[in-house]
């Protein structure tokens, strides 16, 4: 449940501060009247994410066990695909984000001459990524946790975030965005290493990976994944009570390279 609610929560920021720079941007520069434009994207884009997850969904659900094991598989890999390239740009572009999309909103409003077409592409694509994002995240965790818990938390990190983005747009609300987005992209990495071992777990049940098969420990008597702490530990470290070589290699790896690249001090600027 802790899981799907930090990574829910963190989108819904990530597509509330978008909206709200630009919907700002608009108010402050005499064009207010063109926020329904925006709202139209926005819908445009939810309308897309939800039927992108209830079409992968439905055709999940037609596949035998094996090729279901697979198409998981390929999920899985896709969300710490995404998850990791939302990481990183909001990493390097959470400084410049501001001026990027009032630029871009300029330039959609001279594009389409005032009316604001361009616009509506351009606050469906800025949304519709976020939203992709979730619905392959939700998908992965979701086959992986089939209980409530993932669906409440989920739920309750949208509602969050909706609260949230309100009060940065009116002022109510102060908000460290920069160590925010760090630590959420700490635990955002965690959670993405494990997807990608829960991967390589699902190409072996699928009948595509055989190698690698030996079981490296086995704490399932002392901290077995049921338990309160297991089921924690599941959800955002990846933890499995029995793991085998190839996917702690693989959690092991993706983290060291992930987390190095993450923690090193960005490039300043060069001087002008």
């Amino acid at each position: 449940m802790l899981v799907p609610f930090l990574i829910m929560l963190r989108e819904g920021i990530e597509a509330a501060l978008i909206v709200g720079i630009i919907a700002s941007y608009l108010k402050h520069s005499g064009r207010g009247a063109l926020m329904p434009i925006v709202w139209v994207g926005v819908l445009l884009a939810a309308a897309l994410s939800l039927f992108v997850g209830a079409g992968l969904q439905l055709m999940a659900a037609e596949f035998p066990q094996k090729q279901q094991e697979l198409f998981e598989g390929v999920v899985g890999l896709v969300a710490v695909a995404m998850l990791t390239s939302m990481v990183f740009w909001m990493r390097r572009a959470a400084r410049s984000i501001k001026g990027d999309l009032q630029a871009g909103v300029e330039r959609a409003l001279v594009r389409s001459d005032g009316r604001g077409w361009t616009l509506i592409g351009m606050v469906f694509l800025a949304v519709a990524r976020e939203g992709l994002e979730s619905v392959f995240f939700l998908l992965a965790i979701f086959q992986q946790s089939r209980g409530w818990e993932a669906p409440v938390g989920a739920l309750a990190g949208i509602a969050v975030s909706v609260v949230l983005g309100l009060g940065l747009y009116s002022g109510g609300v102060r908000l460290d965005l920069r160590r925010f987005f760090r630590l959420t992209g700490l635990v955002i990495l965690l959670v993405a290493a494990g997807l990608a071992a829960g991967a390589l777990r699902k190409f072996h049940e699928a009948g595509l990976w055989n190698h690698l098969q030996t079981v490296v420990f086995d704490w399932s008597e002392a901290l077995p994944m049921d338990s309160p702490l297991g089921a924690v530990l599941s959800g955002l470290l990846g933890y499995q009570a029995a793991p085998v070589a190839g996917e702690v290699i693989v959690y092991l790896a993706f983290l060291a390279v992930a987390l190095f690249f993450f923690l090193r001090p960005a490039p300043r600027a060069a001087a002008a």
